[in-house]
């Protein structure tokens, strides 16, 4: 029973086994039907595709179809938006350039009429009258001294205001020339008279000396100097430095110092005398130009801008001309700063003027005299007398020596202070009832320090030995100053400090060690191996490149500029043709002559700069600092259409600049009517070039920059014109009331900080 089961049993699994496997029949039949299968998905994946394609294709072609036709429409109506925007430009530059005329013009009458003794310094004759007066009168007396330098002070400021904010057509060069010379001799005439008084006070230093230290000390200060002198009448050898009050100025004397019959001076200006006369002030002068400059969107022809680089050419080769005489240097002076002066402005001068310069420079070289004024006091007065010297190539900059400072890329800030010791006069002495004092004629005498002459004297023999030579910074230690950071700069890094080098006319950092900063008290210490005169620097483009920057209106004829910079956020308010400085998270007390005072674009930017807070670009300074350099034409044109409608329309930096190329500028655009923030949707983006300008279908934070048009958005030829398109009647009638000199004052922000290169 169990053999016979186990048979069934393998029967049944050799029947299960046949009836699995497939015939060949039956599987050619299957390998028929996938084969078909598999040709009917390919054929209609092939339909599918070929659909997709004719439509992508139709769309591209209707896509196409439409911008051709928005572009002939844009051809069609391109002459009549130029024309306008032209005229429109035109009418508010005339406009607001007239005010200018009048304001200026009705100043010079003002200045003629102002009747409270002091010269006009544009008038020869009045201001060289003024210099002669001064330089005969014998009375020294440092009240008389501070109140004649005080006033010539601000007659070089008042020339140095005419000469940055007067039009180049407006003065001739012989004015300028004149400028400059007076300029010179009322430097000249007021450090020389300084040191005369301070000579005076000297003479009688016993006479003044104070009951607790036996020495004299005194303190005389005003809003652009301050006078700090120390005499050294006891000759306590454990004197170790003294701190004049209410300066936070101090310095420390070695002890040979401590013995010697000498007098300190700090004499600290809030003006700047020495930096113009270095040759890394001014910009480099490029000795060829290759680049051409792409026609404006007005339609400036190609041709003029040629014959503008050939004349530039040879203006500056000319310029090059290395001269001889004080005159001559003078001339080259007026040109290197005039160059810089109007870098905003055409650069291209007109070969008659400059063969007219030429002929004039050589005709003064050889019959004017040298009218600056002579005196006979230390070297760097001596440099004082001498002109600024001309612009330097590019080429010179890898000549620099390592511890000169460039003064394009640094600026001193917080003024100059002329660290002086001198001998001590002779002083009054009372005998029977008489006073006897020793005259003498040599004036002001520098006391030599390191004492190489002693040492030699000392030595018995004129000549040093090596070993003296070797161990002489042993012998002489250095002198130590203390310096507090004066409250009208605001240093947004640890400053540096440089001294002056008179015979080489440069700033210099070396001679100076030991340097210390307390970032909390604001007070700076260092050492020197002698006296020098020193400043206190920080890097011109330290606040560069910005992070972002947003220009929102306030109201007609009001607007808000926001820049974000590398370390600091400032705000510029402007209204009507005036503007304001706002530092945020800053502290209230610095820089206060400066906030909530309404000044001129021109002025804001001079004394912006003069206290640290630069965020003004230069013709060079692309040298120091990384720009997204765009076509210059394109940008300039912007700025001024920007300010058409600054009083409705907000404008904010886009990250897309920095990736659509030097030819094209990429900005967020928003209408806005209200005083508050934008609104992140309500930005939208707008891509401009020298010929057409269009809005953008991507946001500020789509994944890829694409170049697509906006929905129902058409190309215009004007940046302008494309605002127009979609501006409603509230923002318009704003737009058309808006105030030539708000226009103007804008433009002129915004060309200073060229925040469409960022």
């Amino acid at each position: 029973m169990e053999a016979c089961k186990h048979c069934v049993e393998s029967a049944a699994r050799m029947s299960g086994k046949n009836k699995g496997k497939l015939s060949k029949a039956e599987r050619e039949s299957l390998q028929r039907e996938e084969e078909e299968r598999k040709l009917r998905e390919e054929e209609e994946a092939r339909l599918i595709a070929e659909k997709e394609e004719a439509e992508r294709l139709e769309r591209e072609r209707k896509v196409q179809e439409e911008r051709e036709r928005l572009e002939s429409k844009d051809r069609d109506r391109r002459e009549v938006e130029l024309t306008e925007l032209r005229l429109l430009l035109q009418a508010n530059s005339q406009a607001a350039n007239k005010w200018y005329g009048d304001l200026r013009a009705k100043a010079k009458w003002d200045r003629y009429m102002r009747c409270d003794g002091s010269p006009d310094p544009s008038v020869p004759r009045e201001i060289n009258t003024f210099m002669n007066l001064w330089r005969d009168n014998k009375c020294v007396d440092i009240n008389s001294v501070w109140l004649k330098s005080t006033l010539a002070i601000s007659l070089i400021d008042e020339l140095d205001q005419l000469l940055a904010e007067t039009p180049a057509f407006e003065l001739n060069e012989k004015d300028v020339l004149e400028y400059k010379e007076t300029i010179l001799n009322l430097q000249n005439l007021t450090h020389c008279k300084l040191n005369s008084a301070t000579e005076e006070i000297l003479k009688r230093s016993n006479l003044l000396a104070d009951t607790e230290t036996g020495n004299m000390q005194t303190v005389i200060k005003n809003k652009n100097l301050t006078l700090c002198v120390w005499a050294n009448l006891n000759k306590n050898p454990r004197f170790k430095g003294y701190e004049f009050s209410d300066t936070g100025l101090s310095f420390e004397l070695p002890k040979q110092l401590a013995l010697s019959d000498i007098a300190v001076r700090i004499l600290h200006t809030q003006y700047d005398h020495l930096s113009h006369l270095s040759n890394t002030f001014y910009a480099r002068v490029k000795k060829c130009v290759t680049q051409s400059h792409p026609a404006s969107l007005a339609g400036e022809s190609k041709s003029d801008s040629k014959e503008g680089e050939v004349e530039l050419l040879e203006g500056e080769q000319k310029e090059d001309t290395k001269s001889v005489s004080v005159t001559e240097d003078e001339i080259q002076s007026v040109k290197s700063e005039d160059r810089k002066q109007q870098s905003a402005m055409s650069l291209i001068s007109t070969k008659d003027e400059t063969r007219s310069l030429a002929e004039k420079n050589k005709e003064e070289g050889e019959t004017k005299t040298d009218s600056l004024i002579e005196v006979n006091t230390e070297d760097w007065l001596c440099a004082v007398q001498e002109a600024s010297l001309p612009a330097p190539d590019e080429d010179q900059e890898d000549f620099l020596e390592e511890d000169t400072v460039d003064l394009r890329q640094f600026t001193p800030l917080g003024g100059i202070y002329y660290f002086d010791v001198f001998k001590l006069p002779p002083q009054p002495q009372n005998i029977k009832g008489w006073t006897i004092v020793q005259l003498l004629d040599t004036g002001l005498q520098t006391f030599p320090y390191p004492m190489e002459t002693i040492k030699s004297n000392n030595s018995g023999s004129g000549k040093l030995d090596e070993k003296e030579t070797d161990s002489s910074s042993f012998t002489f230690p250095p002198v130590g100053v203390t310096i507090s950071l004066p409250d009208t700069v605001m240093f947004l890094e640890d400053p540096q400090v440089a001294r002056w080098d008179a015979e080489g006319k440069q700033w210099k950092t070396d001679c100076i060690s030991d340097v210390k900063y307390d970032k909390e008290a604001k007070r700076i210490s260092f050492k020197m191996d002698t006296f020098y005169t020193f400043t206190l620097l920080q890097e011109s483009h330290v606040n560069m490149p910005f992070q972002s920057w947003e220009l929102r209106p306030l109201g007609l004829n009001n607007a808000i500029l926001t820049v974000t910079a590398a370390i600091q956020e400032v705000e510029i308010i402007i209204k009507d043709g005036q503007c304001m400085l706002n530092l945020l998270h800053s502290n209230k007390d610095n820089l206060s002559h400066i906030r909530g005072n309404w000044m001129t674009p021109a002025a804001l930017i001079r004394a912006m700069r003069s206290a640290g807070v630069n965020i003004f670009v230069e013709e060079d300074s692309e040298r120091f600092v990384s720009f997204n350099s765009k076509n210059p034409q394109a940008e300039q044109a912007i700025y001024e259409q920007m300010a058409l409608v600054s009083s409705a329309y907000a404008f904010s930096w886009s990250k897309w600049n920095a990736v659509c190329g030097t030819e094209h500028i990429v900005i967020q655009v928003s209408e806005h009517l209200k005083t508050d923030n934008v609104a992140d949707e309500d930005w939208a983006l707008y891509l401009v070039n020298a010929n057409r300008a269009l809005r953008l279908k991507i946001t500020e934070y789509s994944e890829e920059f694409s170049t697509d048009l906006a929905e129902n958005s058409e190309f215009h030829s004007t940046f302008y014109h494309m605002l127009k398109d979609v501006i409603s009647d509230a923002a318009l009638n704003r737009i058309n009331q808006s105030h030539y000199l708000f226009i103007d004052c804008v433009q002129k922000l915004l060309t200073a900080t060229k925040v469409l290169s960022y």
